[in-house]
Formats: structure tokens, sequence, C-alpha cells
């Protein structure tokens, strides 16, 4: 199973991006944030002629996150929304099942400064997020990947003294974090590399990319039943370069990928003809017409 978790920045400016990351990994899923797409311009079509269905929560101009499943495993039982997150009208987390294994996408909340409102929301859909992931690990296998917004500890953090008194680095955004874990989950990436910085984020401002300033904060938490079957994860830091899909700026972020070993089977929706499938659709706390599914 391959899996592909990827910050867009806007799925509209980055669609070459995402169809030239289809092509070249044929991953079997891909778990998209920041889409920043209206459900009505979502490109379900451009997905499905590159062989992927794609259940998506669609917000407008901010956030959207969505999950793109291989056309022959299919995309099933569909949840958008997550029970007690502080702003459901957000469009931050959409579940689905794609090849018998839950797979979540998820853009946890910025933060902002620590003094804001802000900064206490994003803690509590943290805890909100730790309790679903809880319930969903206890019902079977799952991956929950995205952009997280967190820095777990300074090795993913390029300078720990830039981010001091700042978000992403606060010791109740990891205890946070570390509760996401102790929720029945293995940090992929960090399970196979303890000691690699592994960054996924680069500011556009000052050459932060060539010169290596980063954080760690895209991440593939895998439920512990499957976690042990993981055997490679990586940045592909190609796609962050603006030479790479030369027709599209890059996103601030770059893909991270991994390979667990596990056959996945077909489910309901599976189809050699993904643009005339709908499969079933249920919502948690967001409103119905913010989820759009073919």
């Amino acid at each position: 199973m391959r899996l592909v978790t990827y910050n867009v920045n806007s799925l509209g400016a980055r669609l070459p991006r995402v169809l030239a990351l289809l092509e070249e990994h044929r991953p079997d899923v891909v778990l998209l944030q920041e889409t920043k797409s209206s459900p009505h311009a979502f490109p379900h079509a451009e997905l499905a002629e590159a062989g992927y269905l794609a259940a998506d929560q669609s917000g407008g101009r901010w956030a959207g996150v969505a999950v793109l499943g291989r056309a022959d495993l299919g995309v099933d039982d569909v949840t958008v929304g997550l029970h007690g997150e502080p702003d459901p009208d957000q469009a931050r987390w959409v579940e689905a099942t794609v090849g018998g294994i839950t797979v979540v996408s998820v853009y946890v909340p910025n933060g902002q400064r620590v003094d804001s409102p802000q900064y206490a929301s994003k803690l509590v859909f943290l805890e909100a997020m730790s309790d679903r992931m809880a319930a969903l690990a206890a019902a079977g296998p799952v991956v929950v990947g995205g952009d997280m917004n967190v820095c777990p500890t300074d090795l993913d953090v390029w300078d720990p003294a830039a981010l001091h008194g700042g978000t992403h680095a606060t010791d109740p955004e990891r205890r946070r974090f570390r509760g996401l874990l102790e929720a029945g989950y293995s940090d992929v990436f960090r399970a196979l590399y303890p000691d690699d910085t592994g960054y996924s984020w680069w500011d556009y401002r000052g050459g932060a990319f060539h010169k290596g300033y980063g954080l760690r904060i895209d991440f593939l938490l895998a439920s512990r039943e499957i976690a042990d079957t993981a055997t490679a994860a990586w940045i592909d830091r190609e796609f962050r370069k603006p030479t790479r899909v030369p027709e599209s700026k890059p996103s601030d972020h770059a893909p991270l990928l991994a390979e667990l070993d596990l056959e996945l089977q077909p489910g309901p929706s599976a189809t050699d003809d993904p643009a005339g499938v709908v499969a079933q659709r249920t919502t948690g706390d967001a409103q119905p017409e913010q989820l759009g599914l073919m």
C-alpha cells in the first residue's frame, strides 16, 4: 500500500503537480489538505481521468481536505467533519475506506498566536482528533495523515529558538500530539528514521527551502496493528521545486509518502469507469453541502 499526504496550498493552482505526482508514484491513497476549493469546483473529472475517485470536504477559499483512492479500489464509507471540533464549517476532516483500510485526511488549525482564540481552538481540535482516532483504531486498521501544524520535538524544527514563544512547538501542542500516538498510533516516518529531520514545509521567503530552514508538520500516523508493516517513508522534495512541474508554482509543502506491506481489497465503489460512480455518503458535524464525492 502506497500512501501520500500533501498540503497542496490550493488544488486549483497545484492540480498539474498533483496529476504529475499521481502519474509518477501511482499511489493507492492520496490525502490532500488546503485544497481551497468550493464544492462545485473540486476537480473530480480531472482526477477521474487520472484513475482516482475522490471524497472531499470543501470550504471555499480556505482549508479543504480530500481523500483520493485508486478507482479499482474504490472510495467508500465517507464521513466529513470531526465531532467536537470547534469550527465545523472550516472543512478540516474527511474519512473514507479505500481497499479495506480506513484513511483520514486532516488539516489541523495553524493556531496563529499563543494568545489568540485560534490557538485555543487548535488545542480543542487536537483533543477531538485524539478521541476520534482512538475510536477508529479500536474498530480496525487506519491511517490518519495530513498537515498537523505541530513539531513534536526539536528535531522537527530547523531552529527551535526561532519558534520559541510561537505556535507549533509549545508544550500544550506537543502534549496533544503525543495524545494522538497514545490513542493507538505510530508516526510512520519517525519510527523508521528516528534521527532524520524529515522536513515537509519551508517558508516561501528568504530562500528557506534551499537553506534547509524547514519544519516537519506533515504526518502519516498508522494504527499499531498495521504500523509494523511500514517498510519506507520519504519526503519527495522534487515537488517543492519550481522546476519539477514548470507550469505551476510549488506548494510550500512537499508530499510525504509511505509504503505499508498490506494487501488491499476492492470496495463496493471500485470501478473501471470512475466518472460514473457516486459512493455512499455520511456526514459528521459538517453540513451536507460541504461534501463532494465522485
